[in-house]
């Protein structure tokens, strides 16, 4: 289906994979990233029913919903949320342009007859994590559980793992967002994430408590591969599911 977005003439393709049952159902809203250097935005698509992520999300109840922002994938039109040169990178305008999609899908999805109005988990991983990240600075009436996972942009500086454009800025960024924020987030990488290593990610952290932020911040062993994509590997639930887990029944408990 297609959410409809002002400015957009096709809207924000998405997908929305139903649990068993009538609902009304818990919505979880899954950002994606960006796509690889080799890899067009607009072939992306959007996420399975049947990835790790989803599935979790589905055996637990919540009506997973998959959007393409604008510039991926059927959304097409130009991508608004890039962040500039890796120089000068605009990473606070970057993440806010995300995050206008991601309100636009939240309200959208959670005014379906079978969804739940209030109580939305919203997750992003990569740039959908940073997106997240700046959704928080934002009014969520809808929303009470923000995750992001390998969060962050302006990664392979140069087309190198492991190297990044300006991470000094995109803390800053991280500082910023963090004094509007009012939701408690989790975020998790992996020790072996090639795109936003240990060094970046606790940086990352560490600006955003700094700034004001409440946040819970695991870092996850190394994975065997490149950490950054732990969390579409089949199984591999079993490494952050309790994490999500737990994280989502305190927000609900507490909200």
């Amino acid at each position: 289906m297609a959410i409809p977005m002002a400015g957009t003439e096709s809207g924000l393709f998405t997908r929305i994979c139903r649990p068993l049952g009538s609902g009304p159902f818990r919505v979880v809203v899954i950002n994606h990233g960006s796509p690889t250097i080799a890899e067009d935005p607009l072939s992306m698509k959007p996420r399975p029913c049947d990835s790790e992520l989803s599935a979790w999300f589905l055996a637990r109840g919540f009506m997973v919903v998959s959007p393409m922002r604008r510039g991926f994938g059927q959304s097409g039109g130009p991508i608004k949320e890039s962040s500039g040169s890796c120089e000068t990178p605009d990473y606070v305008g970057a993440g806010l342009e995300g995050a206008k999609d991601i309100a636009t899908v939240v309200d959208y999805v959670t005014g379906l007859t079978d969804a739940r109005p209030y109580g939305a988990v919203v997750v992003g991983l990569s740039t959908g994590g940073w997106a997240v990240v700046a959704y928080d600075s934002l009014p969520h009436p809808r929303a009470n559980a923000l995750i992001s996972l390998a969060g962050g942009r302006g990664a392979w500086a140069g087309g190198q793992p492991g190297l990044n454009c300006r991470p000094d800025l995109l803390a800053r960024a991280a500082a910023a967002f963090a004094r509007q924020a009012t939701t408690p987030m989790l975020w998790l990488y992996a020790e072996d994430d090639r795109w936003f290593p240990p060094a970046v990610a606790v940086l990352l952290a560490h600006s955003y408590q700094q700034g004001g932020g409440k946040l819970d911040f695991i870092q996850l062993p190394a994975t065997g591969g490149d950490g950054h994509f732990v969390f579409d590997r089949p199984g591999s639930s079993q490494i952050w599911g309790s994490w999500l887990g737990s994280y989502i029944n305190d927000r609900n408990s507490g909200s």
